[in-house]
């Protein structure tokens, strides 16, 4: 039973809906990405996601592409982000995903890469663009450490692709709400209740929807169609690098209780 699937049994169990809040590490500083690990884990996040920033990142939008640029531009590195969550993953509940890109992995080497950030109290990865065809080389290494590594099944992906994406992703599911990059949408399209529907039909594993969502309605929405979980990254980032550290903080720990509310049990 790993970090991550421990979280979700629990939820589970409560017939209880996970938050899963993004924030990209190093914006606006490597010691203010600390604190918001600390803000989220006690404001209701279940688990978090942590985007190492990088400066081709194909997945994100306009909001996650700012945050990353400015904290590549303070010189935030791989390394630094998993020093930091080195010191700060043993005070935390809420289990920790790191977004990062293949490209850092490849460089490090994937056996390499695996232990330090196990290391660092890591309990899962997304790899936006790592294919299928190609995942079994970092996922059978990454589950022999006990690191899950979720896989992200597109709005247009075919049956046949569901199903494999499905029986091979850890952790969860990862469901992508609309074609395209991250951001900010004033509404969650309806489509992602009848995918909810057809992914169920091959797997029993959770499934977090994401990309787009941004207000407590969209949260709310997601789990009445299904969903076990609501992933929340732009609207997270965005709070965090407005005004002054401090105020952004105090915006992502109101925000974060707003989200937990709203996918509450009544």
């Amino acid at each position: 039973m790993t970090a991550i699937s421990d979280c979700f049994e629990n939820l589970a169990r409560n017939r209880e809906c996970a938050l899963i809040p993004f924030i990209t590490a190093g914006d606006p500083d490597i010691e203010t990405t600390a604190e918001a690990l600390r803000v989220l884990d006690r404001s209701g996040a279940d688990i978090i996601e942590l985007g190492v920033p990088y400066s081709d990142p194909l997945a994100d939008g306009p909001v996650i592409q700012a945050a990353a640029t400015r904290a590549l531009q303070r010189g935030t590195s791989l390394d630094q982000v998993l020093e930091m969550l080195k010191a700060t993953s043993p005070s935390l509940r809420a289990p920790i995903i790191l977004f990062t890109y293949y490209n850092p992995i490849l460089n490090r080497g994937i056996d390499t890469f695996l232990q330090q950030v196990a290391n660092a109290g890591v309990a899962g990865l997304v790899v936006p663009d790592l294919p299928l065809e190609e995942a079994a080389t970092l996922l059978k290494p990454a589950a022999e450490i006990g690191i899950d590594v979720t896989l992200l099944i597109a709005p247009t992906s075919s049956s046949e692709r569901i199903e494999a994406i499905a029986r091979a992703s850890q952790g969860f599911i990862y469901l992508v709400s609309v074609t395209g990059v991250t951001g900010m949408r004033s509404q969650v399209e309806t489509r992602v209740s009848d995918l909810l529907n057809k992914i169920r039909n091959y797997t029993t594993k959770p499934i977090g929807v994401g990309f787009g969502i941004s207000q407590a309605e969209q949260a709310r929405q997601v789990k009445e169609w299904g969903a076990d979980a609501a992933i929340v990254g732009s609207a997270f980032v965005k709070r965090l690098a407005e005004g002054t550290p401090q105020q952004g903080l105090k915006a992502i720990a109101e925000f974060c209780q707003t989200l937990k509310s709203a996918i509450a049990n009544p």
